[in-house]
C-alpha cells in the first residue's frame, strides 16, 4: 500500500563520520529521514524555501525542459528499500493529440524528491519502507525543538 507523504523538512542526522544531509518525510504518522548529499539537501531546502536562482539548477532546468515538450511529473515513489539504499520512480506523462502517454523513470530519491518540491506534486511512499525506516515522530528533534523536550532518549 502507498501513503502520501510530504518533505518536512531537511537536516543532518548523526553518524559516526559526522554530520550527514537528511531529508526528512512524514506518512503515515511515522517520519521517514532518506540521507542525501550536501548539494541535493541544498537544492531541495532552497526550492522548499522558494529561493529564486539567477540561472537554473539541474532539476529547475529538467522541469524546464519536460514542461516545454508538454510533459509534466504527476507524482514521485519511494517505493524500495535495500541494504539501506533508497530506491524512487519519477511518473510523468505529456500528451499527444489529447492523448496522456504515461512514463515511469528510476530516480534516486533525492533527485525524485528536488523534482517534486519543484512542482508541487503528490510524493508516496510505501509500506515496506515505512516499516523498514520509519521512525516515531518523538525520535527526530529539528533545530528549533527544545532538547530538554525530546522523550527519545537520544540526543
Amino acid at each position: 500500500m502507498e501513503h502520501e507523504a510530504e518533505v518536512v523538512g531537511v537536516g543532518a542526522g548523526s553518524a559516526p563520520s559526522g554530520d550527514v544531509p537528511a531529508v526528512i518525510l512524514s506518512a503515515r504518522g511515522e517520519y521517514v529521514p532518506i540521507f542525501v548529499s550536501g548539494d541535493q539537501a541544498r537544492s531541495i531546502g532552497l526550492a522548499l524555501e522558494g529561493e529564486p536562482f539567477d540561472r537554473p539548477l539541474t532539476h529547475d532546468l529538467l522541469v524546464d525542459i519536460l514542461t516545454e515538450f508538454g510533459g509534466a511529473i504527476d507524482r514521485v515513489r519511494v517505493d524500495d528499500l535495500h541494504d539501506g539504499t533508497f530506491y524512487a520512480k519519477v511518473d510523468a506523462e505529456r500528451y499527444d493529440d489529447g492523448e496522456p502517454e504515461r512514463f515511469v523513470f528510476d530516480a534516486r530519491p533525492s533527485d525524485a524528491l528536488a523534482l517534486a518540491v519543484r512542482v508541487d506534486c503528490p510524493i508516496v511512499v510505501t509500506d515496506e519502507v515505512i516499516d523498514e525506516a520509519g521512525r516515531p515522530r518523538d525520535s527526530l528533534r529539528f533545530g528549533d525543538d527544545d532538547p530538554s523536550e525530546d522523550t527519545s532518549g537520544e540526543r
